[in-house]
């Protein structure tokens, strides 16, 4: 019998990833094909080329499936920008049964009760994340089913989208051949696969640092509390680098990657030096690393600090018993736990995918948290009743995909997220 396939599509701002994952033996997924392109489609989360991110899905899944030997069908894909938005709602619910226990139709009422709330009209629920329950006077209780009382109540986070947002990446997704599953917010995919149950248990905030925006959430007593975008990303950093350098971005951009360090403390007493292209056909010219690294630092000094103000915020720094996560690939850079860990004063590590086997050294990068991610919030939905059926290996047979099967949704889980 095939294995259950989930195919994990993280459109960004710079590149589009594809991920494909099967379930094991074990019940854990193993990834069996990954795929990348890169794209100028988007510029912080914004839909600017819709053509581009349909060639870059393409080129992407393709090279995926190639790898995997499996044909997509449908896909998990990620969604972010600074059209997000999010804020807590309260709902209630009477007990009707005559032994008033609570049952999960009461479950579902409550959670429906809380969701119901009013939105702009540009905008659309994309979950409705249950926080906490309360029956009567008893707060803080993960599961009510079961329990007595005359009256339930719920906090749920609702994260929402722009409307716009969502019609052109479902219609990318559609021009390119594939069915959209669902989705899902990045920030809510990244944290499936670099974040453990005790951070979120404890408290954790996560930085997924992206080209065009780096999207905030914050965890705690193992439940989503916070979610929030930062309009920063790698791509000011290139755009630093590019004009006091006086080089072109895609220059700027090799000599981030190649020399680049957020950390200036972590630099060699014997400071190197650096040939860089200039603009317009002038001569290159030699600069000291030091010079691009103050340049880089000043940059995540903004990033960061921006990310500790939104923290701050919040109201929920006090409860960061976990510290920091940074991921995406703005992460990458050297020196950037470092950095980090000056300005948070907190600790702080690098958010690598995790709990996953198969081609896990190809993935096991912050840049693939999200894709990852999807995969594995694919994983955990179908496993409690939610849509799956992804794909199908390939066979000299004549079906090249799964008969895709729609199951009715047995679960708040499926129903809400």
């Amino acid at each position: 019998m095939d294995n259950d396939v989930f195919v994990g599509l993280d459109i960004g701002t710079t590149k589009v990833t594809c991920i494909i994952a099967t379930r094991g033996e074990s019940g854990g997924l193993e990834v069996v094909g990954v795929g990348k392109c890169n794209t100028i489609g988007l510029k912080k989360g914004v839909m600017r080329n819709m053509q581009n991110i349909v060639e870059s899905i393409q080129t992407a899944v393709k090279e995926a499936e190639l790898m995997a030997g499996v044909d997509v069908d449908d896909v998990w894909v990620g969604i972010a920008g600074d059209h997000i938005r999010a804020f807590d709602n309260d709902g209630f619910v009477a007990m009707t049964h005559e032994d008033r226990e609570i049952r999960q139709e009461d479950i579902d009422r409550v959670i429906e009760s809380a969701k119901t709330v009013k939105i702009p009209e540009e905008y659309e629920q994309l979950h409705v994340i249950p926080q906490d329950f309360q029956v009567d006077n008893l707060e803080g209780i993960k599961q009510p089913l079961g329990m007595i009382g005359v009256r339930l109540k719920t906090t749920v986070h609702i994260i929402t989208a722009q409307t716009t947002s969502i019609q052109n990446i479902t219609k990318c997704v559609k021009d390119a051949g594939l069915r959209l599953n669902k989705l899902v917010l990045d920030h809510l995919a990244s944290s499936y696969s670099v974040l453990d149950k005790d951070e979120k248990e404890l408290g954790v905030v996560l930085v997924d640092i992206g080209g065009g925006t780096s999207n905030i959430a914050i965890y705690h007593d193992d439940n989503i509390r916070h979610v929030s975008i930062v309009k920063e990303g790698g791509d000011d950093v290139t755009r630093d680098i590019s004009i006091v350098l006086k080089t072109p971005p895609t220059e700027a951009e090799k000599i981030k990657k190649s020399h680049g360090c957020a950390y200036l403390p972590l630099l060699p007493e014997d400071d190197e030096s650096l040939m860089v292209q200039m603009t317009g056909g002038r001569d290159d010219r030699e600069i000291k690393r030091r010079l691009l690294v103050e340049v880089i630092e000043a940059r995540m000094d903004e990033l960061l600090g921006l990310v500790k103000q939104d923290i701050e915020k919040s109201g929920l720094i006090s409860q960061m018993g976990a510290g920091v996560v940074l991921t995406g690939g703005g992460s990458q850079m050297p020196g950037m736990r470092e950095k980090a860990e000056s300005v948070f004063h907190l600790p702080v590590r690098i958010g690598n995918p995790q709990k996953i086997g198969g081609l896990s050294d190809m993935v096991k990068a912050p840049m693939f948290a999200s894709g990852v991610g999807l995969c594995m919030f694919g994983s955990e939905t179908a496993q409690v009743g939610g849509v799956h059926k992804i794909g199908k290996k390939k066979s000299s047979g004549g079906e090249s995909g799964y008969n895709n099967i729609i199951k009715k949704i047995s679960s708040w889980f499926s129903k809400y997220f």
